[in-house]
């Protein structure tokens, strides 16, 4: 009696690929074709690069302007009379007067220091016998802290050269270097002002160059209030400037300070009281508005980058018809091919997105570290870099694997 056995049934399970072996077989390819995955990657760098830099040059513009106006004065806020931009001896309508600015900082609470500008001409004498047009400006010591300007010799006049009405003078940087060479040399001389000697006691400049747009020139001279009054015949002021204790107090106290002046005058009299805020907000949609528009550029620089990752999948799926017939006979399901060309286009995308980060992390950070200038960098703007790469892969990427996957694995053996 012959016993039979029964062989046990042999599975036939296709092979399923896992996520490091696709991954393996993407970094294979690309190896084998290093040159033509560089170059399509490169666009991918431009691009991320591209745009980390242009969030980074909005950033710094922002910064640059704001500093700028700080530097000018962030809790400024002047006061002027519309129709007062006639000669201050001449008879306005309703001008400013001292009277104003002690009801300001009487009433509106948060005011720190306050000056009134009473603007007065002149001719002085520069040396071999030419003379030179100045401006001469009333104010009070606390106009160097109200317009944050900066002493570079000598110093300024105080409260007890206000009160005494010392004949003393400050004069601009630019005037002292081309009067007396240095502004350490115009200290101790004499400048004739209206027939009166003053002394000058210090040079200064503005803390920002505002280029003449300012009341500020170079051919500035300031005085004491006091003494400027000698030579008006009102006590009416041009400008009133304020200084705030702290800048989110600058809005609030601008209006306030406009009720308070509107109050001491007649109705119909028009009075600009205005601060540096403004300039702050139209900096922040200037510098927004740039920033948009650069961003535009490098989404087309991403755009065209992902064009050219979709251009060379569809090459390399042309190029490689017959080994996905292979892979397709040997057990490699739709989803596996998909995700083998798929792979390889998140891998040229995120590599090049990577190598863009750097660069445009890079630049910023080398400006930081080489020179004064404290760039802002944006930490999300490389992560934001980092995922549009990667959706440039997959959305560009998807097409040539889709194609890829749907090829018929008989008509791919077939195909030379």
């Amino acid at each position: 009696m012959v016993t039979t056995t029964t062989a046990p049934a042999v599975s036939r399970q296709k092979p399923t690929l896992v996520f490091s072996e696709i991954v393996s077989f993407a970094y294979d390819t690309f190896c084998s074709n290093k040159v033509r995955f560089a170059l399509t990657g490169l666009g991918m760098v431009i691009g991320t690069a591209s745009l980390i830099l242009v969030v980074t040059i909005g950033m710094t513009g922002r910064q640059y302007v704001l500093n700028q106006i700080q530097s000018i004065g962030a809790n400024l806020i002047y006061a002027e009379y519309e129709g007062g931009g006639q000669p201050i001896t001449n008879s306005a309508p309703d001008p400013l007067s001292l009277d104003d600015m002690t009801a300001a900082v009487r009433d509106v609470p948060g005011i720190v220091a306050a000056s009134p500008v009473v603007p007065l001409g002149d001719r002085i004498p520069i040396g071999n016998g030419k003379e030179r047009d100045i401006q001469i400006l009333g104010v009070y010591p606390d106009y160097l802290t109200v317009r944050n300007l900066v002493v570079l010799s000598g110093r300024f006049f105080d409260h007890e050269d206000e009160q005494a009405h010392n004949k003393v003078t400050v004069i601009t940087e630019t005037m002292a270097r081309e009067i007396y060479g240095s502004p350490e040399n115009a200290i101790g001389k004499v400048i004739r002002l209206t027939g009166l000697p003053f002394t000058v006691i210090g040079t200064f400049k503005e803390r920002v160059n505002t280029f003449g747009q300012s009341e500020v020139t170079d051919n500035t001279i300031v005085i004491p209030y006091t003494v400027a009054r000698y030579f008006t015949d009102t006590p009416t002021v041009k400008q009133i400037y304020f200084s705030m204790a702290d800048p989110s107090m600058v809005g609030p106290a601008t209006d306030q300070i406009r009720r308070v002046i509107k109050s001491r005058h007649r109705a119909e009299s028009v009075y600009d009281v205005t601060n540096l805020t403004q300039l702050v907000a139209v900096a922040e949609r200037t510098t927004n508005a740039l920033t948009m528009v650069l961003l535009a550029v490098a989404a087309i620089v991403l755009l065209v980058s992902g064009i050219g990752i979709m251009n060379i999948m569809l090459a390399t799926v042309s190029a490689r018809i017959r080994e996905i017939g292979i892979r397709k006979a040997l057990g490699a399901t739709r989803r596996e091919i998909l995700l083998q060309f798929l792979s390889e286009a998140i891998l040229i995308s995120v590599g090049g997105g990577l190598i863009g980060v750097v660069i445009g992390l890079a630049i910023p950070y080398s400006v930081r570290f080489l020179t004064e200038y404290r760039i802002p960098i944006s930490g999300l703007s490389a992560i934001i870099a980092i995922v549009v790469s990667s959706l440039v892969g997959i959305l560009f990427g998807t097409l040539p694997a889709t194609r890829a996957a749907k090829l018929d694995p008989v008509e791919s053996l077939r195909y030379e």
